[in-house]
Formats: structure tokens, C-alpha cells, sequence
């Protein structure tokens, strides 16, 4: 349940609020992205229904304003990050961003009655921000999603997400650790290319 939790709420936020992130305090971009994507969801019968390149569509359109691929694929690397070259480690960032994408862009699929409650942002010691929101489930437990932002030039940018304490970087960078192990940079990258494939089936 956790892992699909996480899944989703990647999902729920990949897609952009209508205001520019510019000057936008973080809790207040987390929750008008939030509220904008379940309105919208709640009206669309396609992406209801599984529609994946109107889903892909709507993602691909708004999620790269909000989201820091770049540094979120570097903590998900870890050690690692260093023995890729500069040109391998563009390409495993763009693979990365496509899987996180083409996987969890489905999600959005099983939002219906959900209620998100909001806490204020934790501005922390060097900068970064936290962005604590809880889900009311129907008949379920509530779930927490943490977002970890920091500031990208003039707008926050998330760059990674907790649900239940479970961290989106920290469940990858196990992943990724082996794959390196096993097969090199040049292993992973084979391996993120055939997870696309299969995500975009």
C-alpha cells in the first residue's frame, strides 16, 4: 500500500498548478498543484478511464516547472553519481525523469474522494523546505506525503517525497546501487531503457 501511495503521489503532483512558481511559498504551491489536479481529475472521464497519452500529455506539460530531476536522480545515485561521465549522467536523468513519468502518471487514475490536509512549510537550517500534507482516505487510515523542495533559482522545486516515511530516492538509490554493481553506469542505463519500454507499453 505504501508503495503505491508513493507512486501516486509523485503522480499527483507531477501535474502543475495554474499560478507560475515564481514567489510562491512551497506549502502554498504544494496545495494549489494538489487541488488543481484533483479538479481536474474529478472531471475527466479519460483520465479516469486509464488514458495514458492524455495523462502523458497533461504530465509531460507541467512537470517539469516543479521538479528537480537533475538533483533528484544524483541523491537517488549516490556514490555512484561520481563515475558516471557528464554525458552519461544527462542520459540518466532524462531516462530517470521518463520512468518516474511513464510509471506513476497512471496513478492519477485512482484519485476520486480523497481529502488532502495542509501544515505550513519547515523552512530548514540550509534553505531547503518540507511540506507535510496528509490523505483522508474513506474508510482508511490517513497517509502522510512530505515534500522535500529547495529553491531553484526563483521557484521551489521538489526533489524528493515521502510517503509513510518512505522516501521516493531512498527506495531507488538501493536499486540503482546494485544495478551499478552488477552491470556499471552503462548497466543502468540499459536497465532504465528497458523500464521504459515497459512502462510505455
Amino acid at each position: 500500500m505504501k508503495n503505491f501511495l508513493l507512486l501516486s503521489a509523485l503522480a499527483l503532483f507531477l501535474v502543475a498548478g495554474r499560478a507560475p512558481a515564481a514567489d510562491v511559498a512551497p506549502d502554498q504551491l504544494v496545495k494549489s498543484t494538489a487541488e488543481d489536479v484533483l479538479a481536474i481529475i474529478r472531471q475527466d472521464k479519460d483520465i479516469q478511464a486509464g488514458n495514458k497519452s492524455k495523462i502523458y500529455a497533461l504530465v509531460d506539460a507541467k512537470v517539469l516547472p516543479h521538479f528537480d530531476f537533475a538533483r533528484m536522480t544524483r541523491l537517488a545515485l549516490g556514490r555512484n553519481w561520481g563515475k558516471a561521465t557528464p554525458e552519461q549522467q544527462d542520459q540518466i536523468t532524462k531516462l530517470f525523469r521518463d520512468l518516474l513519468v511513464r510509471t506513476y502518471a497512471v496513478s492519477l487514475t485512482q484519485y476520486r474522494d480523497q481529502k488532502l490536509d495542509y501544515r505550513p512549510a519547515q523552512i530548514q537550517s540550509d534553505g531547503d523546505a518540507l511540506v507535510r500534507t496528509e490523505v483522508q482516505q474513506p474508510g482508511g487510515q490517513p497517509i502522510s506525503i512530505d515534500y522535500s523542495m529547495h529553491k531553484g533559482g526563483d521557484a521551489w522545486k521538489v526533489y524528493d517525497i515521502a510517503v509513510g516515511g518512505v522516501s521516493l530516492v531512498t527506495n531507488y538509490r538501493g536499486a540503482f546501487n546494485d544495478q551499478v554493481r552488477s552491470g556499471g553506469i552503462d548497466g543502468l542505463v540499459k536497465s532504465l531503457e528497458a523500464k521504459n519500454a515497459e512502462a510505455g507499453k
